[in-house]
């Protein structure tokens, strides 16, 4: 793939497709399997820059994962971590890091993690201020943000409170390792916690590999010792953020999209982004009749919403494409956490959706997307996947849209232009 691609606009959709495995239950599966007792077959699971960085690091930790199409092998060590030492080097991958770190933590040794300039900015103190209050010995750089360095010690398990209002991983980093604490874990929100779903996704992991922790009402939790997961063959659903940017494609070009293996009853709480396209004018079908479920959204005259997408802050950037093309503004709020994503979401949209033409109020939580008379551009992607996948989406309807950096989108989804150009021929 060259530096920068043009989007070639098209004509009504009409299509089908099967998104690649969700990465954020492929990383949270991988995280359960390592720990596990036994060998887990994993299904479906995504094969990333972000799920290769998760497997990568497994391996110097000392857990071995068999990786072929598709589908992941692993060998877990029953919630030991078999190497001493270890550097992880985990690229810009959130998840990533957030979960070896707690991960780590269960060792007997000393690991390091670290990752691209990027990665230094991204908070991770709250997770490690959580994780020495169960009485381990882990040190982040000034700042509270990585390189991270974890002398692993076990954990003892007791009280301890986390933030919620920078990211749901630190809480879901902790759920996952806490049924391996000598001593009953229990575990408070301090403040509102973002991104619920994720949590709640999580928790339906951690079920499937045998841990059940009570959900309650995502503000406290009390996980008992030695609970040891149990290797498991594991079904990954395809990646719902992945499938946002089909079903904008139909509400953006027109003409319906089809995504399977996603229904009403996803783990993935983004599937709720077809009810901010509905709510804007797409008609959305569902069927629990074909391989997990199928969503179909129909395009329609769109019209801008007011809508708080703090339970699907990784689906803002797609909604803010689609609300180039509605009558009247659309209103983003509750996603001030988004700043701290692989760049900062909200300003960038800023700046790229205004070389569209659109009128843009950013605030600190969000952002108010006026449509004006479309041109074209050239997007500026800051080595963030999401930046290019979302934006391509206006080059459906607009002439001379140009992504810079197409290959960002390595990060979760490497074969997205090619699935986009898959779709938009599916009519000719």
């Amino acid at each position: 793939m060259s530096e920068f691609i043009e989007i070639e606009p098209t004509g009504p959709l009409r299509a089908t497709i099967r998104p690649p495995g969700s990465k954020s239950i492929t990383n949270r599966a991988l995280i359960c399997a390592a720990l596990a007792e036994g060998t887990s077959t994993l299904a479906g699971a995504l094969e990333s820059e972000d799920t290769q960085v998760m497997v990568e690091s497994l391996g110097r930790l000392g857990i071995q994962v068999d990786v072929t199409a598709q589908k992941m092998v692993v060998r877990g060590a029953a919630g030991n971590i078999p190497a001493r030492s270890a550097d992880l080097f985990i690229g810009n991958s959130g998840t990533s890091v957030r979960f070896l770190t707690a991960m780590a933590a269960l060792g007997r040794g000393e690991y390091r993690l670290d990752g691209v300039p990027r990665m230094r900015q991204r908070p991770i103190a709250p997770l490690t201020e959580a994780l020495n209050q169960w009485g381990a010995n882990v040190q982040c750089a000034a700042g509270g943000c990585p390189p991270v360095v974890v002398r692993g010690a076990g954990l003892a398990g007791g009280k301890a409170s986390i933030r919620g209002d920078l990211s749901s991983q630190f809480l879901s980093a902790l759920l996952m390792v806490a049924p391996y604490a000598a001593h009953a874990a229990g575990l408070e929100i301090d403040g509102p916690l973002v991104s619920k779903p994720y949590v709640t996704m999580t928790l339906g992991v951690m079920r499937a590999f045998g841990v059940d922790v009570p959900q309650g009402d995502l503000e406290r939790f009390e996980i008992p010792p030695q609970q040891c997961y149990r290797a498991t063959h594991y079904a990954i659903e395809p990646d719902a953020s992945a499938a946002s940017y089909f079903f904008a494609a139909a509400a953006i070009a027109g003409g319906e999209v089809t995504v399977e293996g996603l229904g009403r009853d996803s783990l993935q709480g983004d599937v709720a982004f077809c009810d901010c396209l509905e709510r804007m004018g797409c008609e959305i079908r569902y069927s629990d009749e074909h391989g997990g479920g199928r969503i179909t959204v129909i395009g329609r005259p769109l019209v801008g919403i007011e809508v708080d997408m703090n339970a699907i802050s990784d689906t803002v950037q797609t909604l803010s494409a689609v609300a180039l093309f509605a009558n009247g503004p659309t209103r983003i709020s509750g996603v001030e956490h988004i700043r701290h994503k692989e760049t900062d979401r909200i300003a960038a949209l800023a700046i790229e959706l205004r070389k569209f033409g659109a009128l843009v109020d950013e605030r600190p939580d969000g952002l108010t997307i006026t449509p004006g008379v479309l041109r074209g551009a050239t997007i500026d992607t800051y080595d963030d996947h999401r930046m290019a996948m979302s934006m391509a989406l206006v080059g459906l309807r607009t002439t001379g849209v140009v992504i810079n950096d197409p290959r960002c989108v390595d990060k979760t989804y490497p074969a997205f232009f090619k699935d986009l150009a898959a779709v938009c021929h599916a009519v000719r």
